[in-house]
């Protein structure tokens, strides 16, 4: 593994987990420690933020949780890339924003939210990026039917200007 995974395990002991697959490196953490961790990789090098996931594992056998949340890191001057993972459950699934430490994540934490419904307290403008605000419910998430509840003629039409 890496030395900045060495430095996660020094400082969280047996808090994370780590994983290596075809050169992708995985770091599990678990949410109250996501932040701290994300912030020691960051300052260990990890410039760039490429790309913030959720899962949903909603009927997973064996799942004992139902979000997870995927941070790709990249440090680009070495070129290592890093993927670390955390877990929120329902009722209020949240963690908190890297804002702070990355602005690329401004988009990316919202369209999670957006979709999946987890929050991310810190964010400086937490709202929908690509369903209307009238919408209700999180798209990607595993208990929405595949065709809605219904809501598609309650929505705001846009229509093109003519030219």
């Amino acid at each position: 593994m890496s030395t900045a995974i060495d430095k996660l395990k020094a400082e969280f002991r047996d808090a994370i987990g780590t994983s290596e697959f075809r050169d992708n490196k995985r770091v599990m953490v678990p949410a109250e420690q996501v932040f701290d961790a994300l912030k020691l990789l960051r300052a260990a090098g990890f410039d760039f933020l490429c790309d913030i996931a959720g899962i949903d594992y909603l009927g997973y056998p064996d799942a004992t949780d139902r979000f997870a949340v995927v941070y790709s890191l990249t440090n680009l001057a070495t070129g290592e890339r890093l993927f670390v993972k955390t877990f929120v459950n329902d009722p209020d699934p949240e963690l908190p924003s890297v804002y702070s430490l990355w602005k690329g994540a401004d988009w990316m934490e919202r369209e999670v939210f957006d979709l999946f419904g987890i929050r991310f307290p810190g964010h400086p403008n937490l709202q929908r990026i690509l369903m209307p605000e009238a919408f209700q419910d999180h798209p990607l998430r595993k208990d929405y039917p595949l065709r809605g509840h219904g809501e598609r003629h309650n929505l705001p039409v846009l229509t093109r200007a003519e030219s």
